[in-house]
């Protein structure tokens, strides 16, 4: 592992060719019980070029009306999200120390060929002292990090099939996002396509 930014740690190869093949059979299941939708912008309605699903007690979800949130359920089914994967936790535990509280929540993006994220923060959580970790699974992406405040200056990097990414301290409010993804780059999704894992811890401990 190492810091890339002051805050922002890259775990290349975290997870083995094996490791990935079982969480993505992990996802899969998951996707049967809490399919992926499509989130839409607050306001404008417009929708985000990823689909998306949640694993955990809460999820994350957007739409016109109610805007960015977490709620226990599927914004289609109603109902209640999956269980967290046990590699995910894993990589919680590896990652998130010494902060002593369990994630929440799982975002699964799955990005196809042509997706991006643009630029943001995550500031929807009520405790900035937990980390976000990060999993890739699938094609590479080249991935910005900035700094606090959206014209601050960025720098880029890949992230790779079983890489782990931990934002936290300086970084965890930063602004970051997804430029591109490279097509091709990994045999992992028979379609092709990118998965990213966020954990975070939505509400604050007592």
């Amino acid at each position: 592992m190492h810091e890339i930014v002051p805050g922002l740690v890259h775990a290349p190869g975290y997870l083995s060719r094996e490791e990935q093949e079982a969480l993505v059979a992990d996802l899969r299941e998951a996707v049967r019980a809490a399919p992926l939708f499509t989130p839409r912008m607050p306001r404008t309605g417009k929708e985000f070029s990823v689909r998306m699903t949640n694993l955990g007690p809460l999820g994350w979800v957007s739409d016109q009306k109610d805007g960015y949130r977490y709620q226990a359920h599927h914004p289609d089914t109603g109902a209640a999200w999956p269980p967290l994967p046990a590699l995910a936790l894993r990589a919680w535990r590896d990652l998130a120390a010494p902060y002593p509280h369990p994630p929440e929540a799982c975002l699964v993006n799955f990005y196809d060929p042509g997706a991006r994220m643009g630029l943001h923060q995550d500031r929807d959580e009520q405790d900035f002292d937990a980390p976000v970790v990060s999993l890739s699974l699938g094609d590479s992406c080249l991935f910005r990090i900035g700094g606090l405040e959206r014209k601050s200056p960025t720098r880029s990097f890949r992230l790779h099939s079983g890489d782990a990414m931990m934002l936290a301290g300086p970084s965890r409010l930063a602004f970051h996002g997804v430029d591109r993804i490279i097509g091709g780059s990994s045999t992992l999704l028979p379609q092709g396509g990118r998965l990213n894992l966020t954990l975070r811890r939505v509400t604050k401990p007592a």
